[in-house]
């Protein structure tokens, strides 16, 4: 029996029981931090209130009475010249039947009410809401019309003025009922406060003469009375129709940044979560891979009966089985670690030139015993003379290899898989592994692509995986901006194409200008030499 030099055993165990280095920690940018609670109170509030201005209450609504009597203020306001014009107007008018001092008495009066109620609507706008100053400005306003229609009353009924002809007290009275209908629409109880009182006075005015064309114009203005008084609660009816749809945008847009407020916090905590997940595997591959190394060197001195044979010839087989696992761990380990590091953006592609069809027939050439072992055949269909690859050899063959040992593992006792590599439609190169496996239900396709899902097949299988290689595949070739497509029939096969765009082709690229590629430089002519008279060469005597 041969037994290795004295203490080199010692030596080699102290070498394989040394931690692994530690690996880089995989880290994410910190997540910002949740949204604040007051942020989340603003939010709630702005709900409420905008619920609070759709809760009805007698007639209209709270919020709405206010929104309505400022844009009632503001509408008397900036018509507040378009009044004082019409007033002084029709004093200047009154003045051509009636005594000028009382058309100048009536003038001066209606404008000292008009200021007081511009007066008022300032007021109203300067103030602070409430529902009690609601109520009493509302009161206020209805009184002012009031006051403004009995006032054109008094002068259109004066007895100084029944020569004038019915139809001129018609246009008069039309005239003022619109201008008051309009400016007070958006409070139709102050508009009939000011219009009713002139209507009804015109109306009992033309009845009482006995005359039948005055009665026409007693019922006209009775009809110009109720259209107007219609028109006003229409233009009302619209404003607060607008305001009830603005109101529910207004709920609406609370309601979604309160659940924007909700998602962007849940969002934070599923960050949160990914950055822990990824240091937390990071940190455990370190863990698992120090006792690892003792694992697998070890066993591996034990396979080999590198300190002399086993006593026992079933040692052998048990030392064999613990370092195939201890191979199965590692590299379970390291795809956690790939995919950690592809999900967190972390995993860098070492680019350069790679021949598509060389890494593929190294692929095959590595896992043809494994496939003849199963009775599996492996057929190869290359395009010839394709050019190289600007990519990651490294990422390129574990693409392959994962697609190459899944078809191995689902395929049946003598299956077949076809390895394909040629060009695609728009100049890029592609890759094929179809097998006549199991094949893949079509609703289990999204399982299977994502990270340690695993198909039913994959479920009853023996060689159960961790569901790695297909996710790995994937998000390797989209890192080179390529695409993954899998296609899957039940009972039939399965069929994985990866292309790679025309932009990685080398042939594809344009060339790199260089000193060597240059046409050498001829010297230069001097001008001696330009003056120079050129001959032709002299023959020799033997030449024809």
């Amino acid at each position: 029996m041969q037994r290795g030099p004295p203490g080199g055993g010692r030596d080699l165990c102290r070498l394989m029981s040394k931690p692994a280095e530690k690996p880089e920690v995989v880290q994410l940018p910190e997540a910002p931090a949740a949204m604040s609670a007051t942020s989340r109170r603003a939010a709630a509030q702005r709900v409420r209130e905008a619920r609070d201005r759709l809760t009805s209450t007698s007639g209209t609504r709270p919020a709405f009475d206010r929104e309505l009597l400022r844009q009632y203020a503001q509408t008397r306001i900036s018509a507040s010249f378009v009044v004082m014009l019409l007033v002084v107007a029709a004093g200047l008018l009154f003045g051509l039947w009636i005594q000028p001092v009382t058309a100048v008495c009536w003038t001066f009066g209606v404008l000292c009410l008009h200021a007081a109620i511009v007066r008022a609507c300032v007021r109203f706008l300067a103030e602070q809401p409430s529902l009690a100053a609601t109520r009493k400005w509302r009161t206020r306003f209805v009184v002012l019309d009031l006051l403004y229609g009995l006032c054109w009353m008094a002068i259109l009924v004066h007895p100084s003025l029944d020569a004038v002809s019915g139809t001129l007290m018609m246009f008069l009275m039309l005239l003022v009922v619109a201008v008051s209908s309009m400016l007070a629409a958006n409070l139709p109880i102050a508009a009939l406060a000011a219009t009713m009182p002139i209507a009804v006075a015109i109306a009992l005015n033309l009845a009482l003469s006995g005359s039948f064309d005055n009665w026409v114009l007693a019922a006209l203005a009775l009809a110009a009375e109720g259209y107007f008084t219609l028109l006003a609660h229409r233009l009302h009816s619209t404003t607060l129709a607008t305001l009830e749809a603005r109101a529910e945008k207004d709920a609406l847009i609370g309601e979604l940044e309160q659940a924007k407020s909700i998602s962007d916090e849940a969002r934070y905590r599923a960050e949160a979560a990914n950055v822990a997940k990824s240091r937390f595997l990071a940190q455990m591959s370190h863990e698992l891979r120090t006792p690892l190394n003792a694992i697998l060197g070890f066993s591996e001195v034990m396979k080999s009966e590198i300190f002399g044979a086993h006593a026992v010839a079933v040692y052998k087989e048990y030392s064999a089985d613990i370092h195939n696992s201890g191979v199965h761990l590692l590299n379970l380990i390291n795809e956690i670690l790939d995919l950690s590091r592809i999900e967190a953006g972390r995993y860098e592609l070492n680019e350069e030139a790679v021949s598509l069809v060389n890494v593929v027939a190294d692929c095959h050439h590595l896992m043809k015993l494994r496939a003849s072992s199963r009775g599996i055949t492996i057929h190869e269909v290359f395009e010839q003379r394709m050019p190289r690859l600007w990519g990651d050899e490294r990422a390129i063959r574990q693409i392959v290899l994962n697609l190459l040992s899944n078809s191995i593992k689902f395929t049946p006792q003598g299956g077949e898989i076809w390895l394909k590599v040629g060009w695609t439609a728009s100049g890029g190169q592609y890759l094929s592994v179809k097998d006549t496996g199991p094949g893949i239900p079509e609703d289990e396709i999204p399982i299977v692509l994502a990270s340690f899902g695993q198909g039913s097949n994959s479920i009853k299988s023996a060689e159960q995986g961790a569901g790695l290689g297909l996710p790995i595949a994937k998000s390797l070739i989209d890192l080179h901006g390529g695409t993954f497509t899998l296609k899957s029939k039940l009972r039939i096969g399965t069929e994985v194409i990866i292309t790679f765009p025309p932009e990685r082709v080398m042939a594809a690229l344009a060339p790199v200008a260089s000193e060597d590629d240059a046409p050498p430089l001829q010297p230069e002519t001097t001008p001696e030499e330009k003056k120079r008279p050129r001959h032709k060469p002299i023959m020799s005597a033997g030449t024809g």
